[in-house]
């Protein structure tokens, strides 16, 4: 509805991963409400150093280099030609995967949606398995992005787990099919032609 997901929360979070939309190769950013939690964010990614001689909390090397920097300055020019050549290949995909027996995330109209990803949901954990084995012996590596549900984690203490049943069921069905601007309608066919198969 025209406002940034990052003007939400104390602090939001950036991925600036080279799978995403926008990148720097790797690294992220936080954007913080306050100045007083962005000065502590930012001593934080710094060793908690003030300088050469003021050491003053703990911390560690988070800094975005200059190269990573440099990625981001070539690619953000770039951003909306990536995010419509994205749209492009998505609509492909959902006209050459209409009418197999899959669900794919609902976008509200009032969204400005990037196509970062293409999810798709099986009706079970087996066909998503069947499927993603079938992609995968053809040189097609799908990824299991949204796995595992975060609830589940390993190293979560025992007591804080709770029981989350549609995220648990979710992420053991939805696998991302590949998705770059680089693909041409030829791609996404192959791989529609793979998943319509190994559905049948």
């Amino acid at each position: 509805r025209g406002t940034p997901l990052l003007a939400h929360g104390d602090i939001a979070t950036l991925s600036f991963h080279a799978t995403k939309v926008f990148h720097t190769a790797e690294g992220g950013a936080l954007v913080c409400r306050s100045r007083e939690v962005a000065e502590r964010v930012s001593l934080m990614s710094r060793f908690g150093h003030s300088g050469e001689e003021a050491y003053l909390d703990m911390g560690i090397n988070a800094k975005l280099s200059e190269l990573h920097a440099a990625m981001g300055i070539c690619v953000l020019p770039h951003v909306s030609e990536l995010i419509a050549a994205r749209r492009q290949r998505s609509q492909w995909y959902d006209e050459t995967l209409a009418g197999l027996p899959l669900q794919r995330p609902v976008v509200p109209g009032e969204l400005e949606y990037n196509f970062a990803y293409y999810p798709v949901v099986f009706p079970s954990h087996e066909t998503m398995q069947r499927v993603r084995d079938s992609l995968m012996r053809h040189d097609i590596f799908p990824r299991r992005y949204f796995y595992p549900s975060l609830n589940t984690l390993p190293y979560l203490p025992e007591v804080s787990r709770t029981r989350c049943p549609v995220s648990e069921s979710l992420v053991s069905r939805v696998l991302a099919l590949p998705l770059s601007h680089q693909m041409t309608e030829t791609d996404t066919q192959k791989i529609a032609r793979i998943v319509r198969n190994a559905l049948s």
